[in-house]
């Protein structure tokens, strides 16, 4: 019995030193996190999109009380209302930005880009754009397995069955970028939403020539340059066969779309354009008096 009782103190006080050491280490260690981190990870989405940058909605609230103001930092998944509380929080004033959306940059749906093989794997598009270049025969172009509708959080997007291209639901996208990245080809691109809405853009990134890019897509830019030569504000440029509009320039005059050979300049959210009925044909002159006429020939005859 004497020595149970042994074992048990012999114990009991291995027990208390390991646990005195363990407090000391614990308090010469520890991390005194600032309880603002809590209140500005509250007010984020909590989605954990990544648009941000960073890990999650936590990483970012450190990285915003860490920095102690709102430069080069902003929730895309949140927006202006979000970035209002964040600041009020942090007691800055937030930085204005253009809300943006996604775009798809390609027009190789299933009629323009003809399907010239077919594939029969893995439908992830960053295992296929490892096998081969596509269906239709374009390396640029979009392959339509939808790893970018299944890396949006906000269900913004989803595949049209028609085209095989993806559709963006611009009232749920919140510019998160992270079908950008799921994209192996970089074909969706986060642009300004614009003004009432409205955008100009080349839906295509395909960079071969001109013929070789017909014979994949009929609506590929060929980089012709008619679209750059066109445009009174200089916001357009052409290299390596394809044209880019800048959309911090762009005025959308929509002058490039009308010039566009191929169509590959997509106007999004416009009116439609209305014909104007012609302008009335003006009534015939009447005739002058006849009676006048008549009179001054009889007065002749008289004479």
């Amino acid at each position: 019995m004497t020595e149970i009782w042994s074992a048990v103190l012999v114990l009991s006080i291995t027990g208390a030193i390991f646990a005195m050491v363990l407090y000391f280490v614990a308090q010469k260690f520890k991390v005194v996190e600032d309880p603002l981190i809590d209140e500005v990870a509250e007010v984020l989405p909590g989605a954990n999109c990544g648009g941000c940058g960073k890990a999650g909605c936590r990483a970012m609230a450190e990285a915003f009380v860490k920095q102690g103001n709102m430069e080069g930092l902003s929730c895309p998944a949140g927006g202006a209302e979000v970035a209002k509380k964040v600041a009020a929080l942090l007691g800055c004033t937030p930085e204005e930005k253009e809300p943006q959306v996604a775009v798809v940059r390609c027009n190789g749906s299933c009629a323009n880009a003809t399907a010239k093989t077919h594939y029969d794997g893995l439908q992830d598009c960053a295992f296929a754009n490892s096998l081969y270049t596509g269906e239709s025969g374009c390396a640029f172009g979009c392959l339509g397995l939808g790893n970018c509708s299944r890396a949006c959080q906000f269900d913004a997007l989803s595949i049209d069955p028609e085209t095989g291209l993806p559709v963006v639901n611009e009232d749920k996208c919140v510019a998160c970028g992270a079908c950008v990245k799921a994209c192996p080809r970089g074909i969706i691109e986060l642009r300004n939403k614009g003004m009432k809405n409205r955008r100009v853009f080349v839906a295509c990134r395909n960079k071969e020539k001109g013929a070789d890019a017909r014979k994949s897509c009929s609506a590929a830019c060929i980089g012709c340059g008619k679209c750059a030569k066109t445009c009174p504000f200089g916001a357009i440029t052409v290299e390596n066969n394809l044209a880019y509009i800048d959309f911090n320039v762009c005025k959308l005059c929509r002058k490039c779309v009308a010039e566009c050979p191929t169509g590959a300049i997509h106007a999004v959210n416009f009116p439609p354009k209305v014909e104007r009925p012609a302008a009335p044909a003006a009534p015939a002159a009447e005739a002058s008096q006849p009676a006048t006429a008549e009179a001054t020939t009889n007065n002749t005859t008289q004479a």
